[in-house]
């Protein structure tokens, strides 16, 4: 074989002329011309999100934001190593950024929202939780938004890509970009989906970019936003999932994964951010039969009632606590197992103890007087029946052994506080000495109980939490109440996790925490929690476990009148490839047994 000397000059010009190509390449696929039908659906899609602007402006939404980050590993595919919890309300009518009064230029170095310092309430910043991370919880919420401030024909080009069914509703799929001459950042990239009965966009997947060739990767997060029918006709976000398989952080290559929530679009600010308004007191029950005098003990125990119906009245008002739906979760499971546990037990509390949903993704649980409150993210991530007893367990010996809450909050002055004041005003967490005498008093329970033959079951999930401790230090950082780890890592229940077996990752019948938003679902309208609607597969390897965990969000999307036209039965599990499905059925089954 034969080698030919190529000149340098030759070289040079090859590589100069590669070059220019380069500078001179267009950013973006050429678009294909849209029909005039396609032309129209835009059309209106764009009418219809200035629309959903003016909704949101009225609206002041809770919005939390839970991010893990995550390497590889060989055997589970990724596992995080740490996580950073984001929990806000904003007041989009003192925020949100507006094309007419401030410049792209100026908005680009503060997002979509102006003033944003007085329109999002950090509720978290009082508890220090994220002191050490550098995400900012606007960029967050700036993706509920395609692009507030120039989202039309003159700023982005279309291209149609089919039409697709999510869920029920079928959608007109177009790609998106910027147009070449639009400059400033934090132009949308990626892919919308409208729906055909009022042309809203009800899904847009995709990341920010720049107009220019430079690489803004480290800028902006990819992401995926859905947004819900939450009223007739009213189309608002209600989770926006981010993943970054690959990015730089300290010099080593490592991801991320965050689940960003929307709920509390019903909520109202005060008046006057320095006082509360009026809360209506729930289920009120007369008891103008018992006897005409209170006696000295009857005294203490109403006192304690009354602090709890003031405190659980102000969260729920706050929109951290779920509103009580007749004959809904709380009511068929969780109250359910109370029954199962104080039956057994033969506890005879003065009132009948209730529990009730705290709305966050917080592994937690307190109580309040006579009602426990467990938190959404340690509800989802509980994989049985059996798992949630110990927890409630727990609480009902707290209850018993008279560990009630402060009672200063029975004169309702004291509760008269802006929302972001929440978690520095409303202290529900117990001491060292009383959560040990009440693990112990939990154990007695169960073992009379009949979860006694479950326990070692109910432990896995104790270890599970043990082990991801260190990873997971945000999510186990309560807000209210009492987490169920001890400062130094070792749950508060440890004589349920020595009774478990060691956790066995290849053992796909053992699963010892479910990841996270696998039980409940919020409505992001009136925050009332149900049971997902979802088939349950059993995992098909130990990458499926993901116990803690954030996935990926979907929705199947219905209308406004077919999804709240029945309440959802709770899901059954079906087995892998034939297998059967030993673990994670649906606690409600066995409640109502």
């Amino acid at each position: 074989m034969t080698f030919r000397k190529i000149p340098l000059t030759f070289l040079i010009l090859i590589a100069g002329t590669t070059c220019a190509y380069a500078r001179r390449a267009p950013k973006y696929e050429q678009t294909r011309k849209l029909t005039p039908e396609q032309t129209a659906v835009v059309q209106r899609a764009i009418a219809r999100e200035k629309v959903l602007i003016r909704n949101i402006q009225l609206r002041t939404p809770i919005v939390e934001t839970y991010i893990q980050d995550t390497r590889p590993d060989a055997s589970l595919y990724e596992v995080p190593i740490d996580d950073h919890f984001m929990l806000s309300r904003i007041d989009f009518s003192k925020g949100f950024f507006d094309q007419s009064y401030t410049p792209r230029s100026e908005a680009a170095k503060r997002g979509f929202f102006k003033g944003s310092l007085g329109a999002i309430t950090d509720l978290t910043k009082a508890l220090k939780l994220d002191t050490h991370f550098t995400y900012n919880p606007l960029g967050f919420t700036e993706m509920m938004f395609i692009d507030p401030s120039g989202f039309d024909t003159r700023h982005y080009d279309f291209s149609y890509v089919r039409q697709e069914f999510l869920g029920s509703v079928k959608t007109w799929v177009f790609d998106v970009h910027p147009k070449a001459d639009v400059k400033g950042p934090g132009r949308f990239f990626g892919r919308i989906w409208i729906e055909d009965q009022g042309d809203n966009i009800v899904r847009f997947n995709g990341t920010y970019t720049n107009s220019s060739s430079e690489d803004t990767s480290h800028y902006y997060f990819h992401f995926d936003s859905w947004r819900m029918e939450v009223q007739p006709g009213v189309w608002l976000p209600v989770a926006v999932y981010v993943q970054e398989s690959q990015r730089m952080e300290g010099g080593s290559s490592v991801g991320l994964k965050a689940q960003t929530y929307f709920w509390g679009y019903s909520l109202k600010l005060p008046t006057q951010q320095s006082e509360n308004v009026n809360v209506m007191v729930e289920n009120a029950v007369d008891q103008s039969n018992n006897s005409p005098d209170v006696g000295p003990l009857e005294a203490s125990r109403l006192w304690v009632e009354q602090a709890e119906d003031n405190v659980i009245d102000r969260l729920v008002q706050a929109g951290l606590v779920a509103p009580l739906t007749p004959g809904g979760y709380e009511q068929k499971v969780l109250d359910q197992i109370v029954t199962n546990l104080v039956v057994p037990n033969n506890l005879a509390f003065s009132e009948p103890v209730k529990c009730r949903v705290l709305l966050t993704e917080t592994v937690e649980a307190t109580t309040v007087g006579y009602t426990i409150l467990l938190s959404k993210g340690l509800l989802d991530t509980l994989p049985n029946e059996e798992s949630i007893a110990s927890v409630i367990a727990m609480e009902l010996a707290h209850i018993a052994l008279g560990h009630h809450i402060d009672t200063r909050y029975a004169f309702n002055d004291n509760l008269l506080f802006p929302d972001d004041a929440v978690f520095q005003r409303i202290d529900l967490g117990h001491s060292d000495a009383d959560n040990t005498s009440a693990a112990k008093r939990a154990m007695q329970y169960l073992q009379n109980s009949m979860y006694k033959d479950e326990l070692p079951t109910a432990g896995l999930y104790y270890e599970q939490l043990m082990q991801r401790a260190t990873a997971l230090k945000a999510l186990n950082t309560p807000l209210l109440g009492d987490s169920l780890l001890q400062a130094d890592g070792v749950p508060w229940m440890d004589a349920l996790e020595h009774m478990a077996p060691p956790i066995n990752w290849s053992n796909l019948n053992q699963i010892p925490a479910l990841p996270l938003g696998s039980w409940l679902k919020i409505d992001p309208w009136d925050d009332t929690v149900h049971m997902l609607d979802a088939t349950r597969y059993a995992p098909m390897n130990a990458s499926e476990k993901m116990p803690f965990e954030v996935t990926p969000i979907y929705y199947r999307l219905q209308p406004y009148e077919a999804a709240n036209a029945a309440p959802a039965t709770p899901a059954t599990v079906q087995p892998a490839n034939g297998a059967a499905a030993a673990a994670g059925q649906a606690p409600a089954a066995a409640a109502q047994n």
